[in-house]
């Protein structure tokens, strides 16, 4: 196996655990370079097919929705499979819905193929899946590490969105599918080859552990692991609380900004193409913002991380809609909400794994996002519906960020956590 000669040639210079890390950033960022596709598509499909923003905004919405929806059973399949079967299994399925969405010609077929197809199949690089990495191959720095791969998501729209923009607005909305159609195809033989399930697999301890912090396999049922993970996180006011907190923040990122940012952007005379670089601008603060967030979980209390983090969001989402709207405006925008964009996630994992251990931590990370994509979907649909309504995304901005002052109250509602034993 390629992998374990590879821990091998490393030695003790270099932990695979690394490695394990490197490949998983890797398919989270072509899976978040695929989940951003539709923002820049939705001008292109209108002109194309004269479809309305709400009809296209709903298969997009429907995407958030199934990648939260389906991401807890995946967790759980990778829990009784493996880690690599299962997210080569969701690569299959994000790879048929990509290749399939280049032939749309009906809205339907917008629903089945960005909707329902690529939705399941960005699973592979979902929070539950993060979250298995990082608990499986560190001890030590796991915030870190789940830090890190946060940082796929900046890094995916740093390098995809500005090339996908432009590549919507000089060839149309098809060259966009093409594009990361051949991406995915790519992340298979990485995937297949140098993604081990567990440092047992290579003869290693996890990064900073010992043999007996291995965690293994469940027995059973994908199905039943999955909802007995959430019975037990739902017996939790915590769990609820984090919950609900995580749904306005899949609110205010994935479903209102990554949406829609873009299309309000063109409303007030930028190009797509410009619009789109600057919502990839926001992924470079946020590829700063999920290290510095890890690093910094991993030493403070994380509820006054998400207090702070929740406070500056909602004051640039309100702010936004009064700015002039210009290049500077719009810039300091981005870097200001990016440097919060997915520093949430190492707080709230640290959270989770100090309330119900290592084991069920995946699992619940997964459901918690579940609550995320809600949101998403509810942002992405509602804010869609509120621009053909009013004309404007002025009340879908100012409204999610009293939403987001309203998570930071409730952040502070959550109990010191109590350690739990993996």
């Amino acid at each position: 196996m390629l992998a374990t000669s590879i821990a091998r040639l490393c030695g003790p210079r270099l932990h695979y655990a690394w490695i394990a890390l490197a490949v998983t950033f890797v398919v989270m960022m072509g899976s978040v370079g695929v989940r951003s596709a539709p923002g820049v598509i939705i001008i292109p499909l209108q002109q194309a097919f004269g479809w309305d923003v709400a009809t296209i905004s709903g298969a997009i919405s429907l995407n958030l929705l199934l990648l939260g929806l389906v991401g807890p059973f995946v967790a759980g399949l990778m829990e009784v499979i493996g880690l690599k079967r299962a997210m080569l299994s969701c690569l299959a399925v994000l790879l048929m819905g990509t290749t399939l969405a280049n032939f749309i010609a009906e809205p339907w077929q917008l629903f089945m193929t960005w909707g329902v197809m690529v939705g399941i199949g960005v699973s592979a690089g979902a929070m539950g899946m993060a979250a298995a990495v990082a608990n499986r191959w560190f001890t030590e720095r796991r915030s870190l590490a789940m830090g890190m791969l946060m940082a796929a998501n900046a890094a995916g729209q740093l390098i995809f969105l500005p090339v996908l923009g432009g590549l919507a607005e000089t060839h149309g909305w098809r060259s966009v599918s093409m594009t990361v159609t051949v991406v995915v195809a790519a992340l298979f033989p990485l995937v297949a080859l140098l993604l081990p399930d567990a440092p047992a697999s290579v003869g290693l301890s996890p990064y900073g552990g010992t043999p007996d912090s291995v965690l293994r396999k469940a027995p059973g049922n994908p199905f039943l692991v999955t909802l007995q993970g959430l019975l037990r996180g739902a017996r939790s006011v915590d769990f609820w609380l984090i919950a609900i907190v995580f749904a306005i923040c899949g609110f205010s990122t994935a479903g209102l900004v990554a949406t829609h940012f873009v299309t309000y952007c063109v409303d007030h005379g930028l190009s797509q193409g410009t619009s789109a670089s600057l919502l990839g601008s926001l992924g470079v603060a946020s590829l700063v913002g999920s290290i510095l967030s890890g690093w910094i979980t991993d030493r403070y209390n994380p509820r006054l991380i998400l207090f702070a983090i929740f406070t500056l969001r909602g004051v640039s989402l309100i702010i936004l809609p009064y700015t002039a709207f210009d290049i500077t405006s719009l810039t300091i925008f981005a870097l200001f909400n990016g440097i919060e964009w997915v520093a949430t996630v190492p707080p709230i994992v640290k959270l989770l794994n100090e309330n119900f251990g290592r084991r069920d931590a995946p699992i619940l990370v997964a459901w918690i996002y579940a609550m995320h994509q809600v949101g998403s979907a509810a942002a992405a649909l509602g804010a869609g519906l509120l621009r053909d309504f009013t004309g404007t995304y002025v009340l879908a901005f100012v409204s999610t960020g009293v939403a987001c002052l309203l998570a930071s109250w409730l952040v502070m509602r959550i109990p010191r956590a109590q350690p739990v034993a993996a």
